[in-house]
């Protein structure tokens, strides 16, 4: 099945000069800079307790969904237990699945090592910890080398869409070669520097266009992005970008599939800077989800029982969003492992002192853990 020539922007003559408005981009890049300052001045407020909790925190989720975004769904209990192991926290001996651990190591890398210039040995790192362990892969830690196309397909066969071809394995070493030098050329304080959002947006779909490895191309690729940003703001980002873009999962493949097929990026652009800056947003959040949470407890430390304890701190690990529907009577008796007459004057308890608010009636009881937060 051969493509159209031209019908991808790697087939065109002028590729990889990609095009865009700039002007359509500066409000956003000033947003980002302006929220990365203010989420910056808000980690101050943190006691370093609470800043390594509110780090695993974010680095695990971007873990668990930027798998999920390819379709692979995690253990989020293993992942943290193998980022808390990376960053010397100890914590409860378990055994740690191959994908866990590997996207949890590549996490790790990435935060620790983002003011380094981008490299084939730290890509080909990053895919060795993806993938290592299948079985099913022939080129595990460097470029794809198989003669066959790679490509995104959908349908049956006699009826097969190709959504995406990506240049021919034989042109990875020239085409990374000139992808990296680009990446390192466009950085802060070097040759061609470009504002965060439209680097790291056009590294983006640059890498993905290439599509160098068997696998893994997503999640490195969201990873480069990840880079790219840091490196504007010289330190770990911690946003929460794979959480949004796996809310926008079906936009952004379909904005992946538009933009592989031209060189004018701008809507593109837009819609990644949109998603950088609704991932800001979560990310504050989750600092004042946990200041308000470190507030709460050490209003209440001394009035809650083991049970309430027990279940506030179940209710925490929900993040901001909580429960699904609120807590329930019975979640609580799960939880816990208690009666129904102790939940609800348990659950009584915890509205009075304010720790938790009501709504409903009877069966339909639900409970949400008193916190403002924004995001």
């Amino acid at each position: 099945m051969t493509p159209a020539e031209d019908h991808w922007n790697w087939q065109k003559p002028s590729w990889p000069a990609f095009i865009w408005d700039a002007e359509k981009l500066k409000d956003a890049e000033a947003q980002f800079l302006h929220r990365a300052g203010l989420f910056q001045g808000a980690l101050r407020h943190m006691g370093e307790d609470d800043k390594t909790a509110l780090t695993i925190e974010v680095i695990s989720s971007e873990a668990y969904k930027t798998s999920e975004i390819e379709g692979e769904i995690l253990d989020r209990d293993s992942l943290q237990s193998s980022l808390r192991l990376n960053f010397g926290l100890g914590g409860e001996e378990r055994r740690v699945p191959p994908a866990e651990k590997g996207i949890a190591d590549m996490m790790t890398a990435l935060y620790r090592g983002f003011d380094r210039p981008l490299n084939d040995q730290i890509l080909f790192h990053w895919n060795r910890l993806l993938i290592s362990a299948r079985r099913d892969i022939a080129d595990v830690g460097y470029y794809r080398t198989h003669p066959d196309p790679m490509q995104v397909v959908s349908g049956v066969y006699g009826d097969i869409k190709v959504h995406f071809e990506a240049p021919p394995s034989a042109r990875m070493a020239p085409e990374m070669a000139r992808f990296i030098d680009w990446f390192n050329q466009s950085g802060p304080g070097n040759a061609h520097p470009l504002p965060p959002l439209t680097r790291a947006g056009i590294a983006h779909l640059w890498f993905v266009s290439i599509h160098p490895f068997e696998d893994g191309n997503g999640r490195i690729g969201r990873g480069v992005s990840e880079l790219a940003l840091s490196q504007a703001l010289e330190r770990p980002t911690l946003i929460a970008l794979a959480h949004v873009i796996e809310t926008r999962r079906k936009a952004y493949y379909r904005a992946l599939e538009d933009n592989n097929k031209s060189l004018e990026i701008t809507d593109w652009l837009i819609g990644f800077a949109d998603t950088v800056l609704a991932a800001q947003t979560r990310s504050q959040g989750l600092i004042d989800f946990t200041i308000e949470k470190t507030k709460l407890l050490d209003k209440l430390r001394d009035r809650l029982n083991e049970r309430q304890m027990k279940a506030l701190l179940r209710m925490f690990k929900e993040g901001p969003e909580g429960f699904t529907g609120g807590l329930s009577a019975e979640n609580y008796i799960r939880i816990t492992g208690t009666s129904r007459a102790t939940a609800t004057r348990d659950l009584s308890e915890l509205v009075e002192m304010g720790a938790l608010t009501r709504s409903g009636k009877l069966k339909g009881t639900r409970y949400y853990l008193n916190i403002k937060t924004v995001g």
